[in-house]
C-alpha cells in the first residue's frame, strides 16, 4: 500500500498561495512502458485529477495554473494533436461540473482562437458556469505562449494609446499586468516542472519574475501528492526577498 502524503506544516506566510506546473513527460512515460503516446496523455490527465485533489486539500493553496497545451504544441504530429483535443472534449463535458459542484472556478488562457469553435464554446461554458466560485481557481493554459501573451498586451496598449485613451507616460509594470491574460491572478509563488527539464518555455515569464522555480526527473503521469509535498518543503525552505536585503 503506498504511503499517504505528509502535508508540509509552515506559517501560511511560508506556503505558496499559487502553484504553477509544467506538465512534462507524458510521451516519455509512454516510451517507457511501451505504449501508446495516447496512453501517456490519458494517464497524464489523471494525474491532473489527483493532483487538483491534493491542492484542494492543502488549504493555503487558492490558484492552480497549469500548461496544458503551448503554441508551439501545434507543430506535433496531427494524429497527436487530434488525440489531446478529443481529451480536452472528454475532461471539459465530464469534469467542469463536478468541479463546478466544488466551488472551484475555472479559468482559460491562451490564443483560444486557433482551437475549433465547439472547444471555444465549451471554454466560455465552463467559465460562465463557474465564474461566481470562490473556493478555488484552476487556470488552464491552452494553445498559450507567453511571448505572444506579451504581443497582445502590446497591442492592446497601443491601441489605447492610438485612441487617446492611455498616455505613453502612464505606462508601468502594473498597466502592462492589466493587459495580460492573467490581468486578474497574482503572480504564481511556486512554479513547477516535471520530466526533467530545467527551463519555461515560454510559460508565464512576465509573471515568474520572482517565482521559485522547482525542477524534478520525475515524469508527469507519476507527479503524485507525495511530490507535491516534495516541492512545497523545498518552497517553504526558501528566502524569498525580492530583490531586497534582509539585514
Amino acid at each position: 500500500m503506498a504511503k499517504a502524503a505528509t502535508q508540509v506544516q509552515a506559517e501560511p506566510a511560508a506556503l505558496p498561495a499559487h502553484i504553477a506546473v509544467i506538465m512534462d513527460g507524458n510521451g516519455r512515460w509512454a516510451k517507457q512502458k511501451g505504449v501508446a503516446r495516447v496512453k501517456g496523455h490519458k494517464q497524464g490527465a489523471e494525474a491532473l485529477r489527483a493532483l487538483l485533489e491534493a491542492c484542494r486539500t492543502r488549504q493555503h493553496i487558492k490558484y492552480l495554473t497549469l500548461y496544458a497545451f503551448s503554441t508551439e504544441n501545434w507543430k506535433r504530429p496531427q494524429a497527436e494533436i487530434t488525440d489531446l483535443m478529443e481529451l480536452l472534449r472528454y475532461y471539459l463535458k465530464h469534469e467542469a461540473k463536478s468541479l463546478h459542484k466544488e466551488g472551484i472556478r475555472i479559468r482559460f488562457i491562451g490564443e483560444r482562437e486557433a482551437l475549433s469553435k465547439d472547444i471555444q464554446k465549451e471554454l466560455a461554458d465552463v467559465e460562465s458556469m463557474t465564474v461566481d466560485n470562490k473556493a478555488f481557481t484552476l487556470v488552464i493554459a491552452l494553445s498559450y505562449g507567453s511571448r505572444q501573451e506579451l504581443a497582445g498586451a502590446m497591442k492592446r496598449i497601443g491601441q489605447k494609446i492610438a485612441d487617446g485613451s492611455l498616455k505613453p507616460e502612464a505606462i508601468n509594470e502594473q498597466v502592462i499586468s492589466q493587459h495580460l491574460d492573467t490581468a486578474d491572478i497574482p503572480d504564481p509563488d511556486l512554479l513547477i516542472r516535471t520530466g526533467g527539464d530545467e527551463r519555461l518555455s515560454n510559460f508565464l515569464l512576465w509573471q515568474s519574475a520572482y517565482t521559485e522555480l522547482y525542477f524534478t526527473e520525475v515524469l508527469w503521469p507519476d507527479f503524485s501528492a507525495a511530490e507535491l509535498d516534495k516541492a512545497v518543503e523545498c518552497f517553504s525552505q526558501r528566502e524569498r526577498r525580492f530583490g531586497a536585503r534582509n539585514e
